[in-house]
């Protein structure tokens, strides 16, 4: 069975199954050199060649134990009629939506016209090694609904938070049609050949409690519901960044097969506060691997020692920073993998 599945149905393995988010991206000198092929970001990530190959580039360079899609979370609100560019340096820009009516005004979620990301999974499947598990994804309805309420990324995600306090019906309206999409775009990507999926909420650590139950947890709990009503032989792993003292209530009502980790949680109460059985990722700080060498080591051998004796996947606490030097990935591996035949 492939590492990652073995560790998401909850047995524990003396060396993890490791993956990092945003494992395929500008830290590599394979993906720029493809990316400037591309006209933009948004066609780079709907040419199902180039994505697959790029989706493909860890696997190749590492061996990572899991490939995830390459593509981006807000193909949903592009897929809802909302434009969406990237700019060079500055991130997306969408069309922003400040009032009721521009919600009102979004189209019908376009699945096919994410038809290119579906043929995207069905070139990289059957190019993957057998060990490797192949991950899909989506954003969590509160972190899209942040871009699409302020239309860029913001620090604090206050235009969203402002919408939804001063228009509470519309925004439950927008995070409705989210959950709607989320569900049909993920049982998509499961038909076309993903084996695992994951909710990214990037965003959730700014919520108040009343906030995060109501505009994060409780969407996130109904799309992993409906996921594996019907595909229930499919692993769900939450992503909720920020959940901090909210983690272990999610373990126990938001219906995941995994729950990744933020750096800024510590792994030991991480494994004190949830059941033994809980699938725990992560949650290795970017800057670590930034650093390398001996701080690396000790970051790597503590979280390694934290998840000892109980199912744990071994991935970074965020994304993977375009300043990583390739060699303390090599060493990331070489680490966590001491032992492996």
């Amino acid at each position: 069975m492939k590492p990652l599945i073995s560790a998401l149905q909850g047995k524990a393995q003396q060396i993890p199954p490791i993956w990092l988010m945003r494992q395929a991206g500008r830290y590599l000198p394979e993906y720029r050199a493809l990316r400037s092929q591309a006209k933009s970001f948004l066609d780079f990530c709907y040419t199902p060649a180039m994505a697959a190959e790029v989706t493909l580039q860890p696997i190749r360079r590492f061996h990572f134990d899991a490939a995830i899609l390459f593509s981006d979370i807000l193909v949903i609100p592009d897929a809802m009629g909302q434009p969406v560019s990237f700019e060079t340096g500055s991130g997306p820009k969408l069309d922003p939506i400040d009032t009721p009516e521009g919600v009102d005004r979004l189209a019908s979620f376009d699945l096919e016209k994410l038809s290119p990301v579906f043929e995207t999974i069905d070139r990289v499947k059957t190019a993957l090694p057998a060990d490797v598990a192949f991950i899909g994804f989506c954003g969590a309805p509160w972190t899209v609904a942040s871009y699409m309420i302020a239309g860029h990324g913001t620090p604090d995600q206050a235009p969203a938070r402002l919408f939804a306090f001063r228009y509470p019906e519309a925004f439950e309206r927008l995070i409705e049609r989210l959950i709607d999409a989320s569900i049909a775009y993920l049982l998509r990507q499961i038909d076309a050949g993903v084996e695992v999926v994951q909710i990214f909420d990037s965003w959730a650590g700014v919520l108040p409690a009343n906030e995060f139950a109501r505009w994060s947890a409780g969407p996130i709990a109904r799309i992993v519901q409906a996921v594996k009503a019907q595909r229930p032989h499919v692993p769900v792993i939450a992503f909720v960044r920020g959940a901090d003292a909210h983690l272990p209530h999610l373990t126990q009502t938001l219906g995941a097969d995994a729950y990744g980790l933020d750096t800024a949680l510590d792994p030991a109460w991480a494994v004190a506060e949830t059941a033994p059985t809980t699938v725990l990722q992560g949650n290795l700080d970017p800057l670590a691997l930034v650093v390398g060498g001996a701080a690396l080591d000790r970051e790597i051998d503590a979280i390694l020692a934290a998840f000892a004796g109980r199912p744990h996947i071994f991935n970074l606490g965020h994304g993977i920073l375009q300043q990583t030097p390739i060699e303390h990935v090599e060493r990331l591996l070489a680490r966590v993998r001491a032992g492996r035949s």
